[in-house]
């Protein structure tokens, strides 16, 4: 069902070269440039060396579906490179313009954007020259449901005037970080699931502050993760993506290829702390023998083997189901695959910082980053619980359905 096509096959021998070649010796460098520069927020050198070697081999916007801006891959036939860019996914997707919310934002803006949104934001964030961020959770209440965001969105006169506090904005800080993507209420007493609208706001428009960058588990990720304060933010009726209340819909196309990528990046990440596990275990002897001798970390090895292949085939499902009927048709897939992959790869990570002892938890090796990134990506895109709620509620659905057939 899955077989692979050629020209997946072909980019995949191309970006594991890209891998072998300039990613896994790039990762020092990146390190040692962003330790120079005392800057959490730096943009290295190394990653516009990488951009450049990215887009000379061929290997640029192959997230995008549509062959006017890219390759015009599948999800199927993305999914399969998104994992080997997980390896190292904090410079392998960003060296190829495959990073999120770019990603997401740059399909926003290809299937609901204007043709001025396209010319001035869509055709600069596909040539790399530009970083976006999207900003929908508010600190202020429960944003897993997306129906009590309270940003308001007034209509005056022919434009209009945005007032809320929202945080987890990523990449807000990032050094090339030109404009937002913005989810707001334009009418409070519609429907609940036609209250919200999104709009295409500069960063630098009056009343937008970035108040501060919020860490994760300590790190200050590159990009940011920025709380952001609009005060009277004065945006013109053009900002508006597709119409008022089609926030929710415009959301359900963003998310639903977006997980599939984050989760085989997950799977990616998966791979490559097992592959250290195994080394890391062959190289170090307790009580006399080697940690690969012991029953319990072969059962842990064993195990990880399992439930990543698991994870990736339950993924490669909901991209095949996506590309074949549909996303909406895929949606039971597609929440389990975000429960699933993160899960399943910090599960292998956490063992193999295990495995590693101290030197798993420090910055010698990639194993404390994967772990604060697939912690968090439980809660990114919705937490677990609600994810779980989707397949549960479609699950009873299913079965009521199908005994009042009966």
């Amino acid at each position: 069902m899955f077989d692979v096509s050629d020209r997946a096959r072909e980019y995949q021998e191309k970006l594991l070269a890209f891998m072998d070649e300039h990613i896994y010796p790039a990762e020092a460098v990146y390190e040692a440039q962003m330790a120079e520069s005392g800057d959490p927020h730096f943009h290295p050198p190394v990653l516009e060396e990488l951009k450049a070697e990215a887009r000379k081999r061929g290997l640029w916007n192959l997230f995008h579906p549509h062959p006017q801006w890219g390759p015009g891959l599948t999800n199927l036939e993305y999914a399969t490179l998104a994992e080997i860019m997980g390896r190292s996914a904090h410079l392998a997707p960003e060296a190829t313009n495959c990073n999120a919310p770019d990603t997401g934002n740059m399909e926003v803006l290809t299937l609901f954007g204007t043709e001025e949104h396209k010319e001035k934001w869509l055709k600069p964030l596909l040539a790399g020259e530009i970083a976006s961020a999207f900003a929908m959770t508010e600190p202020a209440v429960a944003s897993s449901d997306a129906r009590n965001i309270e940003m308001r969105m007034v209509r005056d006169g022919d434009g209009y005037v945005l007032n809320g506090r929202k945080w987890w904005t990523s990449n807000a800080l990032h050094r090339n970080c030109r404009v937002l993507i913005v989810m707001g209420k334009t009418d409070p007493d519609g429907p609940s699931h036609r209250q919200q609208s999104m709009m295409v706001v500069p960063l630098d428009t009056p009343g937008v502050t970035v108040l501060r960058g919020l860490p994760v588990f300590g790190y200050q990720d590159r990009e940011g993760h920025a709380e952001v304060l609009f005060e009277d933010v004065r945006v013109p009726g053009t900002a508006l993506l597709a119409g008022e209340g089609d926030g929710f819909m415009i959301s359900q196309a963003r998310l639903g290829p977006g997980r599939i990528h984050h989760c085989m990046r997950s799977i990616g990440m998966a791979e490559r702390a097992l592959d250290l596990m195994i080394d890391r275990a062959r190289s170090r002897t307790t009580f006399g023998a080697p940690l690969s001798d012991r029953a319990n970390i072969q059962d842990w090895i064993a195990e990880a083997r399992i439930e990543i292949d698991m994870a990736r085939l339950l993924t490669l499902k909901a991209a095949h189901l996506m590309d074949t009927v549909g996303n909406k048709q895929a949606r039971t897939e597609i929440a389990a695959i975000k429960v699933a992959a993160p899960e399943v790869a910090l599960k292998v990570v956490d063992r193999a910082i295990q495995v590693h002892g101290g030197a798993g938890v420090s910055d010698d090796f990639p194993l404390a980053r994967m772990y604060a990134q697939l912690r968090t990506l439980r809660l990114a895109d919705g937490p677990d619980e609600v994810h779980k709620r989707t397949i549960a509620q479609r699950e009873l659905r299913r079965r009521e359905n199908e005994r009042s057939a009966r």
